[in-house]
């Protein structure tokens, strides 16, 4: 019987969208056309997952199998991509989004867009916020200016938004505040807004409060009309535009951070009392210790290791590894919960710290502060000599910390320096905890996980708010220690929740799509290096890739690059592994007062194992999929409003270097230029292309460079060049350059291309009668 899906009846309790009027038909039970396919998926991004499109299609046995090829298929060509379970077009929201409600339509209608997306996917869509009627109370009704979490759908009405969206939840209720800069005019005060799509207001002459010329400060709304400039009141002054301090303020409200705790979450916290002993084991006596930055104020976990002395595992270590029980005092529903739920994780700008949890519980009841009694969840590990784990218990416990180092401390007591609190600890707890970690690295090498060499550069302020040097902190010993004990508590504490068949939120990390692959492979060849076709590539085949860049001058090319092809990590209550740390297993355990994700595990642990107080709630466990996708999006908006604040930071460091010459890096090239990278400052900045001289430039995707039509020279990723400040706007966090680099002879292949590039461009102008231009 040959039918068009639609005519099906749909799944029971749901209704299926279809392709529009005239669509192919197809036999029920058979995998459908491709077109068909993708407009099913396209239309209904809420039951886009492999399970659903096969009840939609009526497939079971071989067709299934079919559809599983096919799906692969179209993602490998790009056609589609998967977040977590589901699928759907490159550029489509996924089923479940955070919406900030930001406007209204004609008709009034709420219209929404995602909290977060990618800048190189143009403007984000505008989503139609569907209001519940008074029958579905239980549906919360939104409001203008709320951040939502919201399960979203195919607008069957071509004329309006691309999306409609049922509100899942509100996340914030937020007022109404825009954030810019006072500007005095001759007989008024205006505000400039900081936000590309904010516009500017008139500031109520009795509402300027103690705001002055250059301020940045947050105003609200007093009255709006049709014609004219909004009218507002300041509500506060956050502080001048001229100082730093006030740039991480920018990035924070640009972004829609939560910052200021409600007096019932600080109330909560207040009435906190230190955890008592119940169902706790007692390892006071065991003495873990806290190896962090220096300007540490938290301390989620602490690590000790001895020799196993069993004789079942000769030369075998015990790594122990201690985390905060946030669980004990964040329960489930709490104002607490709710607070830290809302924000996600802590934010970490060069000036300050938004914290997920207050002080009370983050800095003090949580902190495993040095010679204090502290709760916390404890996981032991047995690990064979060749760096195996051999198997590892899960303990609530109450610890002391023997001490708290830092990174350099413990480091130059390694080293053969200890000071006067190092050197006591160097026999007993420092060689001993370097030993496992010699022994963990031969597990890790064995492993191979992805190992880019990419280092983070590091802001100093002065103490009055302005820049005083940027630097790559020196990578140590002691770092990888502690990084890679974590990832084994964090594999261990996976491990454990799957075999109790307890559902978690997994940190997963899919392996890179084959068209980022592709274009990788494209861009090694130009540099004379080669990446195998086909196959399941595993994190140690692009390890094989930065191993031959190693020490040429490609090689912080080759990384950027193999970063870029890389898939993001994110949270999701489905398993599919962490391709880049080669595991199978793993979940975020370890900063619980920092990460929500990290909250969670504990929980579940702490319930599936039955140690006490604090465990996840069937409720919790009901809505993984709504807390994985929250907090996922915030991890994406943390890590954007530090990005921004790095920018503006450095553009108002350098804004009074307008003219001066630096040397940089070609770190990204488009159609419209280059952008630089000044190494010193990690600051990127752009060359338009009008301003590299009067060739005409050729852009080329697959060798990455702009190459000049007539001279052949031109310049290509990873390039070192002299380049010119021109411009800089410090609130923007933009840099402008002029290039001085002459641009350098581009390789054959490259040529090549251009040269039938040309031609082919030459023949289309000759039939439309146009000629080549002489310069751009």
């Amino acid at each position: 019987m040959t039918r068009d899906y639609r005519d099906r009846p749909a799944p029971r309790s749901r209704k299926a969208n279809a392709p529009s009027s005239g669509g192919p038909t197809i036999i029920h039970g058979a995998v459908p056309p491709r077109e068909v396919l993708l407009e099913f998926i396209a239309e209904n991004p809420d039951r886009a997952s492999k399970r659903e499109i096969a009840k939609a299609f009526g497939l079971k046995g071989e067709a299934r199998v079919e559809l599983k090829d096919l799906l692969r298929t179209l993602e490998d060509e790009g056609l589609l991509k998967k977040s977590r379970k589901s699928l759907s077009r490159p550029g489509a929201l996924p089923p479940v989004t955070v919406l900030d409600i930001t406007t209204r339509d004609k008709d009034g209608e709420l219209i929404g867009r995602p909290a977060e997306w990618p800048e190189d996917q143009g403007a984000a869509p505008a989503v139609l916020i569907r209001q519940p009627s008074e029958r579905k109370g239980k549906t919360p009704a939104a409001g203008l200016n709320d951040r939502v979490l919201a399960k979203i759908f195919a607008n069957k009405d071509r004329s309006g938004p691309a999306y409609t969206a049922r509100v899942i939840k509100i996340i914030d209720r937020r007022r109404g505040a825009s954030l810019g800069v006072i500007r005095m005019m001759e007989d008024e005060a205006r505000l400039m807004p900081i936000d590309r799509r904010g516009e500017e207001m008139l500031i109520e002459r009795d509402g300027m409060g103690d705001a002055k010329d250059g301020d940045l400060v947050e105003v609200e709304v007093a009255r709006s009309g049709r014609f004219g400039l909004p009218r507002a009141r300041v509500l506060s002054v956050v502080g001048s535009v001229g100082s730093e301090k006030a740039i991480s303020m920018i990035a924070i409200y640009a972004h829609g951070i939560p910052h200021v705790f409600p007096q019932a979450v600080l109330d909560e916290a207040e009435a906190a009392r230190p955890a008592t002993m119940s169902k706790r084991e007692d390892w006071r006596d065991i003495p873990l210790i806290t190896i962090d930055p220096a300007d540490a104020k938290d301390h989620d976990d602490a690590v000790y290791a001895e020799l196993d002395t069993s004789p079942d595992n000769p030369g075998g270590v015990i790594v122990t590894v201690a985390i905060a029980d946030v669980s004990w005092y964040v329960r489930t529903g709490s104002a607490l919960d709710r607070e830290a739920l809302k924000r996600g994780n802590s934010v970490y700008f060069p000036d300050r710290v938004v914290p997920m949890l207050p002080e009370r519980i983050s800095n003090n009841l949580c902190s495993l502060r040095e010679g204090e009694d502290r709760p916390a969840i404890a996981v032991r590990m047995v690990f064979s000599k060749e760096g195996r784990k051999a198997g590892h218990t899960f303990h609530r416990i109450m610890m002391k910390s023997a001490a708290k180092l830092s990174y350099q401390q413990a480091q130059a007591a390694i080293d053969g320096k200890p000071d006067d609190k190092t050197g006591p600890l160097l026999e007993p707890i420092l060689k001993p905890l370097w030993h496992a970690y010699a022994t963990l690295k031969r597990g890790r090498e064995r492993r191979q996980p992805l190992e880019l060499d990419m280092p983070e550069r590091k802001i100093i302020l002065k103490p009055d708010g302005t820049v005083d040097r940027v630097f790559i902190p020196e990578r140590l010993d002691a770092h990888k220690l502690i990084e890679e004990m974590m990832i084994q508590a964090n594999v261990a504490a996976a491990e454990t929740l799957e075999k109790k068949r307890q559902p978690l939120v997994y940190r997963v990390h899919d392996a890179p799509a084959l068209s980022k692959q592709e274009t990788l492979r494209e861009f090694l060849a130009t540099i004379g290096l080669s990446m195998a076709k086909g196959g399941q590539l595993r994190a140690n085949s692009f390890n094989g890739i930065l191993a031959r860049a190693l020490d040429t001058p490609h090689q912080t090319m080759v990384n950027e690059m193999v970063l870029r092809s890389q898939s993001q990590a994110i949270y999701s209550p489905e398993n599919i592994g962490h391709f880049g740390l080669n595991l199978m297993k793993y979940a975020h355990f370890t900063s619980p007062i920092r990460r929500y994700a990290d909250l969670i595990v504990h929980r579940a642990l702490v319930g599936s194992l039955g140690l006490g107080e604090g465990g996840i709630t069937p409720e919790e466990e009901a809505i993984l999929d709504d807390i994985a996708a929250e907090i996922s999006t915030f991890e994406r908006r943390a890590m954007a409003a530090e990005r921004d604040t790095v920018n503006r930071l450095i553009a108002h460091h350098l804004s009074e270097r307008i003219g001066e010459e630096f040397q940089g890096r070609v770190s990204g090239v488009t159609k419209a230029g280059l952008f630089i990278t000044l190494p010193e400052y990690g600051a990127d900045g752009f060359v338009p292309i009008s301003t590299l001289g009067t060739d005409y430039f050729i852009y080329d995707e697959a060798h990455q460079a702009l190459t000049g039509e007539k001279s052949g020279l031109g310049y290509q990723l990873g390039d070192a060049v002299e380049v010119r400040l021109a411009e800089a706007i410090p609130l923007a966090g933009a840099l402008r350059f002029e290039m001085l680099s002459e641009g350098r002879k581009m390789p054959a292949a490259t040529r090549s291309f251009h040269k039938s590039g040309r031609r082919d461009r030459n023949q289309r102008r000759a039939k439309a009668g146009t000629r080549p231009p002489r310069g751009r």
